[in-house]
């Protein structure tokens, strides 16, 4: 190795031809393509074959460079009376010049004119191009670069699959929102075909509650897993004054939905899924809510599983379809809970009330997010809730649970009242009749006020609070406060 950091053996020109490495280059957004100054190449012809570039790959001879004669001819050279030239003698120039360490480029003047390109455009190999595409898809390469990547892409095809492929990637690395689907978007999907193509035959409004909130259980249930329907869910509702609790499991609360969806069914001619060919094998059925359940939960041996919604699923389809096809007057028709009956448009109002609370049993068990139902149904919620309790005024007071009537008056008359003020979500006004289940509530002869939330009405009519700790305001006769509260959580069922 001589000083000069080259092996002694390695020829000059042998140097000044190899590739050099190239310095750091900047970045994108700093180059200033306008002030580059482009070359000018001559008009073809106008080299002179004196100026023609030598062609590629051949160096020049430099100045001052002896060129070494080979041996033989350097022994025919020489005359007698000549000093023979040893063979390894190189005649070296005191300065080296500054041409020499230029790269010898191609032959400009062999080229066709029309095929002369830019020499800022790099012409890069396919290998080459391939490997930037990741640089690419980064946007990570100079200009010239890219203009070379895409002018490729609209030529190779594999290319052009993996560069979509990267891009997609990248997609996913810079995204900044949630993976969870929003909560809204079956319902704007929803809305948007049905605006798109009316539905040929539509649900009535007084069914689109429950078509609503058997949908919303039915997707809580499709995402929980085979191990969570053997979760514990309580059940708890009001008797005689007290809580009561039932533990089961979130396949027996389905199992208690199907057994009291099909006391409508039965109202509608439909077959029932606790009849002859149902769960009991034939035997007899009772009416009450709370005997059904319990009617099926003994006759389900071993525990029921996941695939109990399925047949629970297809009953609250037919029961949609069947009052979808049926006409205005089924909205009328009777629907008997043994001890009470309601007419059709109110039991499904029931049931979508009953879907929506059991729903949010199971949610809590399986720590599921549940949200409330949409406020135009909660308040129809409230409605028949309100529209129940003098009746159910009037069933305490003959149990010697509420106080005596103070003012009777004739049916269809305005009597003593109470104004329920429900606040918030799907809130409202109603006037409860105090005296009679046949008076019509009125707000001049108002003397009491109870303000609730209207998510916490619900909750109480659903005996899931207790009637102490239900009312946020209250004003007026306190009897006749006590009496609507412990009223409303009466209306709690299994």
């Amino acid at each position: 190795m001589s000083g000069d950091g080259r092996e002694g053996d390695r020829r000059d020109d042998e140097v000044r031809g190899a590739r050099r490495i190239p310095g750091p280059r900047g970045a994108v957004d700093d180059l200033d393509l306008e002030a580059v100054a482009r070359p000018v190449l001559p008009p073809p012809g106008a080299l002179t074959p004196d100026e023609a570039v030598p062609e590629q790959g051949v160096p020049e001879e430099d100045e001052g460079v002896v060129a070494v004669p080979e041996a033989g001819a350097a022994a025919e050279e020489a005359g007698p009376g000549d000093e023979a030239v040893p063979e390894d003698a190189v005649a070296v120039p005191d300065e080296p010049d500054a041409a020499d360490d230029e790269p010898v480029g191609p032959d400009l003047a062999a080229v066709p004119p029309d095929t002369v390109t830019d020499a800022s455009a790099p012409v890069l190999s396919h290998q080459v191009l391939k490997a930037l595409l990741g640089a690419w898809a980064l946007s990570a390469c100079s200009a010239e670069e890219t203009a070379a990547v895409e002018e490729h892409l609209t030529e190779c095809a594999p290319c052009a699959d993996e560069a979509l492929r990267l891009r997609d990637a990248v997609g996913l690395l810079h995204t900044d929102g949630s993976l969870d689907l929003d909560p809204t978007l079956r319902t704007r999907v929803l809305d948007g075909c049905l605006g798109r193509r009316p539905a040929r035959i539509p649900i009535p409004e007084w069914a689109t509650a429950y078509d609503a909130e058997t949908a919303r259980l039915d997707a809580l249930l499709r995402d929980i897993g085979d191990s969570e329907w053997h979760a514990p869910v309580r059940l708890q509702w009001f008797e005689e004054e007290r809580a009561v609790t039932r533990r089961t499991t979130v396949a027996g609360v389905i199992g208690h939905l199907m057994a009291v969806d099909g006391l409508v069914s039965a109202a509608l001619g439909l077959d029932d899924p606790l009849g002859a060919d149902g769960v009991t094998g034939g035997a007899e059925v009772p009416l009450s809510p709370a005997r059904r359940t319990e009617t099926y939960w003994a006759a389900t041996h071993p525990p029921a599983t996941r695939a109990v919604r399925e047949p629970w699923r297809d009953l609250t389809h037919e029961l949609i379809r069947t009052v979808s096809l049926a006409g205005p007057n089924v909205a009328e028709r009777s629907v008997s809970y043994g001890d009470f009956a309601l007419p059709l448009q109110d039991a499904l109002l029931d049931r979508a009330f009953e879907c929506w609370v059991h729903g949010t049993d199971i949610a809590e068990a399986v720590d599921y997010p549940y949200r409330p139902p949409s406020a135009a149904h909660l308040h129809r919620m409230i409605d028949l809730a309100a529209r129940m309790l003098p009746a159910a005024l009037a069933g305490r007071r003959r149990a010697g649970l509420a106080g005596p009537v103070r003012d009777l008056v004739a049916p269809g008359e305005p009597g003593r009242s109470l104004h329920l003020e429900v606040e918030g979500h799907g809130g409202g006004d109603w006037y409860i009749a105090l005296d009679s289940p046949a008076a019509v509530g009125s707000p001049d002869r108002a003397v009491a006020q109870v303000a609730l939330n209207g998510v916490e009405f619900c909750q109480l009519v659903a005996g899931h609070i207790s009637p102490v700790e239900a009312a946020a305001g209250q004003e007026g006769d306190r009897e006749a406060i006590r009496d609507v509260l412990f009223a409303s959580a009466s209306l709690s069922r299994l």
